[in-house]
């Protein structure tokens, strides 16, 4: 299993937020701007660990390089099933330095993005502690 998957799965958010590149950027499923920085998506991150109920991946799929991994999840926000998927691109040190979410379908993805407005002013204090 993927040391990042296994991370997730098992919510340790230490364990994950060590897999992020100081540089990474990450591009939300429900925000036009990217987000830069290891601060920032790491506080994302854990954020959305509290709004997602019954997380789980379903499938792993990886180039044979190995620098880019997609994880294909479900999960559950505001009684709205979620399925998306993390496209992850990982460096020359093994971290990741970009971080994609999508998901479908509308319903679920307005959910998320509700859910995830109200984490938003915690997520930012978490992040300037950083």
């Amino acid at each position: 299993m993927h040391p990042f998957r296994a991370a997730v799965e098992a919510r340790d958010e230490q364990a994950v937020e060590a897999l992020l590149a100081e540089e990474v950027v990450f591009h939300s499923p429900v925000a036009f701007k990217p987000y830069p920085g290891k601060a920032i998506t790491a506080a994302i991150l854990r954020g959305v660990l509290r709004v997602f109920e019954d997380f789980r991946y379903v499938r792993e799929i990886a180039d044979p390089g190995g620098r880019d991994h997609v994880f294909v999840f479900t999960a559950t926000v505001g009684g709205r099933q979620v399925h998306g998927l993390d496209l992850l691109h990982f460096d020359e040190d093994g971290l990741i330095d970009e971080f994609t979410v999508m998901v479908r379908p509308l319903s679920a993805a307005q959910a998320l993005s509700e859910a995830m407005g109200a984490q938003f002013e915690r997520i930012a204090a978490e992040a300037a502690g950083a």
